[in-house]
């Protein structure tokens, strides 16, 4: 992966690329949107800990393709509030070093319960 920063605009704002270029031979996987709900429909209370069951879930659909978060090229994520960002890209920031994917990050009224606080979609590429 090639990943674009130029310096001929403002740098990110927080632990992201602009841009990530997918060299051809790679396949790609476009991942649903992942709530932060258990096996047994547990939803854990904090906004940091939702975000690690998110990425749990992610990590556990890349895998069944062969593929690890280390492939992912481009994160969108939700959060239901700017006080759960904190605690958001705390977890992101762990998880993702340098150069990081591309990603985005709203900020949105709601999902489906209201017990959930962030929601994350992943687009991976990994070699054919």
């Amino acid at each position: 992966m090639k990943h674009h920063t130029p310096s001929t605009i403002r740098a990110p704002f927080a632990r992201y690329s602009h841009g990530v270029e997918v060299p051809a031979g790679h396949r790609l996987m476009i991942c649903s949107g992942q709530l932060s709900i258990t096996l047994d429909d547990a939803i854990p209370p904090s906004a940091e800990a939702q975000t690690e069951l998110c990425f749990e879930n992610v990590a556990a659909i890349l895998a069944s393709a062969g593929m690890r978060l280390d492939d992912i090229v481009r994160i969108n994520a939700y959060v239901t509030d700017r006080a759960h960002l904190p605690g958001y890209m705390k977890v992101r920031d762990r998880l993702f070093g340098d150069p990081a994917p591309a990603s985005t990050l709203m900020i949105v009224s709601g999902f489906a319960r209201e017990a959930f606080k962030v929601e994350i979609e992943v687009i991976a590429a990994a070699p054919a």
